[in-house]
């Protein structure tokens, strides 16, 4: 078994919906490693998502599908497990605001506890970026407001189906 590698960085998120802002980061990461694994992740118990993680998943494949160091891979375990299992040590986040730093420094200083040697790497998103989240995009979508500014085609096209399937 390969030793957990700096060339690979993980991308977990549960991208519900993928934003413009996520795909800026991914894209941007390949410049910094070798490959990115975008990690989608099972909703926690409680959470509830506009798409199931199928969905997801298969949403985020769609979007990076002619990006070949980019790989999408569904993920329902600690996202400790799941950087050693891609053989990751470096955990890609992003940082839009002070008030996302307080929970990411959070988030990392665990995942170091329960896998010690993985590291936490923050970008920013784009300036155009930067005001973009997934929940923003949901509550738009679901009072009847355009998203095709902050999502990508396939994005806005299946949040404007299950909208349409919801009502």
């Amino acid at each position: 078994m390969k030793s957990p590698d700096t060339t690979i960085a993980v991308y977990p998120g549960t991208f519900d919906p993928l934003t413009f802002g996520h795909t800026d980061l991914a894209r941007r990461a390949v410049g910094l490693f070798e490959k990115v694994v975008v990690g989608v992740a099972a909703a926690t118990p409680g959470k509830q998502t506009l798409f199931s993680h199928d969905e997801r998943v298969a949403l985020a494949q769609e979007e990076f599908k002619d990006e070949p160091r980019v790989s999408v891979i569904g993920f329902d375990n600690l996202l400790s497990d799941f950087a050693r299992e891609c053989k990751s040590r470096v955990i890609l986040r992003g940082l839009r605001a002070v008030s996302d730093f307080e929970y990411e420094f959070q988030l990392a200083s665990m995942n170091r506890q329960l896998h010690p040697g993985l590291e936490a790497i923050f970008l920013t998103p784009g300036d155009k970026y930067s005001f973009i989240s997934s929940s923003l995009v949901r509550e738009i979508a679901a009072l009847g407001g355009d998203v095709s500014g902050f999502v990508p085609a396939a994005v806005a096209a299946a949040i404007e189906h299950k909208i349409k399937e919801t009502k």
